[in-house]
């Protein structure tokens, strides 16, 4: 075994075809393809499904894929300890985030701090979050739950409770307050399962004996909100979250304080890379949002 035939194996895997992995790699296809064949039949094992264009791993490919994350990892933490000295000027930071609102206080200062690097962000529940970070689709993640276990840095950004949110026009719209059991009376517009929002919410409804059933169901932030803006619903949120829109009204729900819990995560073997820690220490430096 050697280390090219891993690297090919590893950038087919991560890039999706020979083609592409060739490409990140500055070689020729048949180079890749040679290397990976030679892997597959010096240990007389198959880790790639080959249809037609398509290549898709094996099990034992998807195995082999989870140690090679791993050895490039650690080698690029390697590579940037070695060269800390140089300032950050180049690179991409990938963060999955259940809501970037949290972030906009960090993204500006870091952005100010360095301008060449890179920031691609995508959105996701808790458990899109947790994935991509186990999958190292992702550096660093936000999310409203702090996860359980070793696996994690953490650091908390803020804490604050869920509302529930009308159109400006709803019927509702004029109440500071209202019960669990007074909002069933309306339909409700509630995020995918696997929200952990929605997931505290049923638990403390159910806490008082009310049972939330959403009459509306939708996958993201922004699409409830969109729901609940045409004035479809009511729908859920934490405070921190709600923002300014001039079409919403928030209504303090009358029950024990839900909270939820904002925090900043990141895999703990990973935290040594030079992006990650440059982020969390303007993240750091600048504290809870306002």
């Amino acid at each position: 075994m050697r280390y090219v035939q891993l690297r090919a194996f590893h950038y087919v895997a991560i890039s999706g075809g020979f083609s592409r992995a060739a490409e990140a790699l500055f070689l020729t296809q048949p180079a890749i393809s040679d290397q990976v064949r030679k892997l597959e039949e010096e240990y007389d094992i198959l880790l790639f499904n080959r249809h037609k264009k398509q290549v898709t791993l094996t099990r034992q490919g998807q195995k082999l894929l989870e140690i090679t994350h791993r050895m490039f990892d650690t080698e690029q933490q390697a590579l940037d300890l070695l060269s800390e000295t140089r300032s950050l000027r180049s690179g991409t930071l990938r963060i999955v985030a259940d809501a970037a609102h949290h972030l906009l206080h960090i993204l500006g200062k870091f952005r100010e701090k360095y301008p060449g690097i890179q920031i691609t962000m995508r959105g996701g529940n808790t458990e899109t979050v947790i994935a991509s970070l186990y999958a190292y689709e992702a550096d660093i993640g936000v999310l409203g739950e702090i996860p359980e276990g070793r696996d994690f840095d953490i650091l908390r950004l803020n804490s604050t409770p869920i509302i529930a949110f009308v159109a400006r026009d709803h019927p509702i719209a004029s109440r500071k307050s209202m019960s669990f059991e007074e909002l069933t009376n309306y339909p409700l517009v509630m995020r995918e399962r696997g929200s952990k929002t929605r997931h505290k919410l049923e638990a403390m409804a159910a806490g008082v004996g009310v049972a939330l059933r959403p009459a509306i169901e939708a996958e993201g932030r922004e699409a409830v909100r969109e729901i609940v803006a045409s004035g479809a619903g009511v729908g859920f949120v934490s405070e921190a979250e709600f923002g300014r829109d001039g079409r919403l009204v928030p209504v303090i729900i009358d029950a024990p304080e839900m909270l939820m819990d904002e925090a900043l995560i990141c895999l703990r073997e990973r935290a040594g890379g030079k992006l990650v820690r440059a982020f969390w220490q303007v993240a750091e430096d600048v504290g809870p949002a306002a």
